[in-house]
């Protein structure tokens, strides 16, 4: 397949993507706000609690989901047939066994901790008790649907990606037309509608895989030799997905011991936040990572190499564009998004969206990491410092220190990782040099810092000027992108890209 065919196809991709982030956003806004307004500020905050048990538990799962897209990705590349169907069995019987483990330890484990760690006013544990039950079958089928999701990713079909979302994203706004109008419990009512949803999602992709994927027909059944490379694979990454579990739900576990339901609500605000930004960049990493496996399956090491670098690039930029304007709006957006923002919402999401700018290069170098199949160093390293982080959170609560003093942490932990741990790992085991590293990292910082000047003097000078919330909030953003999407291409892009970018544009004018 050639270099220009490779490059439309995830152009196309990537396009699929986007189209279903923007349409999916605009209603994960809409309904997130009327969530909040229905079920309150502590019912919200005990549902991301009681949730994050089971998300907790399941870190099992992302470190074998690990192994099954990349052996996956990696067997379509190698074009064994026959290869691919036992990779697919092997991690489909795999994956039922582990959510059957997974839901002995939460029915047992997990339900003791929410009934005898967590602060839940007493009057709501029985609301409580029912969203942990139901994010138990929640989590079982969104186990077994891993291989699924990995094979359709692996023929780098994202456009059914994009169908299911916007159905998805509709569907949830049939959730809170119902949450208006039902006379129950609010809070178990909408555990109960999102598990419906999840489970019918799941039935229609493994319908849709089935007839469009011969290798997904599934037949019960271990191969001990595919066994034991995914194993082998996904061993390493089951350390650095345990911290990554400790850093996510456990955090907001360890919220809900020191703190109120409502701080776990402004953290996870926040997060829904900057995962909605996030999103903007990893659908481009999506449509990316395939064929930088699939390069390197076909020893094209080289160019499996400079899409890497290529792909961490236009991925800073990417989040840049959106956490220059998150940042500097984050108040007056929090305000028109819920009307009543609850405290520490805005800090939290202020520092969590500049920690995401480092979170780029930690996932982007580690899919270098990942196309080789060598994680045990980063499997070792990164995960040491997320752990790291949460005994000092843990401490620094032990102390009394605010709820704000997690973000700080978390941000420096994962600068970190992105900009020493990561580089370090790239130049040991994938055979990069500084030389390469720099050649995205520079690029990015100089662009990082430049695209502040403006912003910062802006929302210095704005504050004297009285106006409306939202034309304050429509100058800030307008200048932010203006700024940023300025310095991007007169600094961050080359010459040649900018050429190529304005051929791109004219072809599709002229058409």
């Amino acid at each position: 397949m050639s270099e220009n065919t490779n490059n439309k196809r995830i152009a196309k991709n990537t396009m699929f993507l986007y189209i279903r982030m923007m349409m999916t956003m605009v209603i994960a806004l809409y309904t997130s706000r009327v969530v909040l307004q229905v079920l309150g500020v502590d019912d919200y905050g005990i549902y991301q609690s009681v949730g994050g048990i089971v998300g907790f538990l399941s870190f099992v799962n992302s470190a074998l989901s690990t192994g099954s897209s990349r052996f996956i990705t990696y067997g379509l590349g190698e074009g064994n047939k026959e290869k691919l169907k036992k990779i697919f069995n092997t991690t489909q019987t795999s994956h039922i066994l582990l959510a059957l483990l997974i839901i002995v330890i939460a029915e047992s484990l997990g339900y003791w901790f929410l009934h005898h760690k967590l602060i839940i006013p007493p009057e709501r544990m029985e609301a409580a008790v029912w969203v942990f039950h139901l994010s138990i079958i929640t989590v079982f089928f969104t186990l077994t649907q891993v291989p699924y999701n990995s094979c359709i990713i692996a023929h780098e079909n994202m456009k059914i990606f994009a169908y299911v979302s916007i159905i998805e994203a509709v569907m949830k706004l049939l959730i809170v037309y119902m949450l208006l109008i039902g006379d129950i419990d609010k809070l178990i009512l909408y555990a109960i509608l999102q598990c419906v949803l999840q489970i019918s999602i799941v039935v229609f992709y493994r319908i849709y895989c089935t007839k469009r994927y011969e290798e997904t027909r599934f037949k019960l059944g271990i191969d001990k030799g595919i066994f034991k490379e995914i194993v082998g694979f996904s061993g390493w990454s089951l350390f650095a997905n345990s911290a990554i579990a400790l850093n996510n739900q456990g955090i907001l576990l360890l919220l809900n011991i020191f703190f109120a339901p409502a701080v776990v609500a402004a953290r996870s605000i926040s997060i829904q936040v900057e995962m909605a930004a996030y999103q903007f960049m990893t659908n481009f990493q999506t449509a990316t990572v395939p064929q930088i496996v699939k390069r390197y399956a076909q020893k094209d090491y080289e160019g499996s190499k400079m899409l890497l670098l290529d792909m961490t690039k236009y991925s800073f930029y990417l989040m840049l564009l959106l956490a220059i304007p998150i940042f500097f709006s984050a108040e007056r957006l929090l305000s028109l998004w819920l009307g009543a923002v609850p405290p520490y919402t805005v800090i939290f999401l202020q520092i969590i969206i500049i920690q995401s700018l480092f979170q780029v290069f930690d996932t982007s170098f580690y899919k270098a990491l990942y196309a080789k199949g060598q994680l045990r160093e980063n499997a070792l390293l990164s995960p040491t410092c997320l752990f790291i982080n949460f005994v000092i959170v843990y401490i620094l609560f032990k102390l009394g220190c605010s709820p704000v003093a997690l973000s700080w942490s978390t941000m420096v932990c994962y600068a970190i990782i992105g900009l020493i741990v990561k580089p370090i790992l790239l130049i040991r085991i994938v055979d990069y040099k500084w030389a390469d590293v720099m050649f995205v990292v520079w690029p990015c910082l100089k662009v990082f810092v430049v695209s502040l000047i403006i912003p910062v003097g802006v929302s210095i000078y704005i504050k004297d000027i009285v106006l409306s919330e939202f034309a304050t909030f429509a100058i800030i953003v307008t200048i932010c992108v203006f700024s940023v999407a300025s310095v991007v291409w007169f600094i961050g892009l080359t010459a040649e890209m900018r050429v190529r970018l304005m051929g791109v544009v004219k072809n599709k004018l002229q058409k």
